[in-house]
């Protein structure tokens, strides 16, 4: 009879080789070790036996106190949010957010390479898509209540890229002045 050496409980593999529907970017299911973590809270002997040391809680109290979870005020730039019935789009500082139906994922402004917008030509669909450095690509549609809507959305969406979104248009015009100037010297010698 064999039998195999070492740990008896394998812990499955995480990502797209165990769940066909892994997309890295959007938030994950909840792994093993925090449904096993779930399952020891409820095991006997766990919180009553173990001696707790009340600096442990006084910090804790502290820091619900000092409000250190609440949320960074926003600065005085601009914002975009659009949303439907089952997707939103936030764009502002902290860079973009798509959420459709309990699925998420954001990208901060050094991570995107582009952010596209499309209109369908019939319907009332505005489609959204954020493209990263390592050609990946996330689309999201949002239905809007109007197709009048499409020009309020694209014209605050660019307000927000203007304001944030660094695409290296300054190295490309700073080149291009420089190739300017050695045209112009060029020429001059000539």
């Amino acid at each position: 009879m064999e039998q195999r050496i070492g740990s008896s409980s394998s812990k499955p593999l995480e990502g797209a080789g165990f769940d066909p529907a892994f997309i890295p970017g959007l938030t994950a299911p909840a792994t093993s070790r925090e449904e096993e973590a779930e399952d020891t809270k409820d095991a006997p002997g766990t919180d009553e036996d173990v001696a707790v040391d009340g600096t442990a809680t006084e910090a804790v109290t502290e820091a619900e106190e000092t409000g250190a979870d609440e949320p960074e005020p926003a600065p005085d730039g601009p914002a975009f949010e659009a949303s439907d019935r089952r997707a939103a789009l936030v764009a502002d500082h902290r860079g973009v957010r798509l959420k459709l139906d309990d699925q998420e994922c954001e990208f901060r402004w050094d991570e995107i390479g582009a952010v596209e917008t499309e209109t369908a030509r019939f319907g009332k669909r505005f489609t959204v898509t954020v493209h990263t450095p390592d050609r990946r690509w996330y689309p999201i549609e949002i239905e809007a209540d109007s197709r009048r809507r499409f020009a309020e959305w694209d014209a605050a969406l660019d307000k927000v890229l203007d304001a944030y979104f660094d695409d290296g248009a300054e190295a490309a015009a700073d080149k291009d002045d420089a190739e300017d100037e050695v045209e112009a010297e060029t020429a001059d010698r000539v």
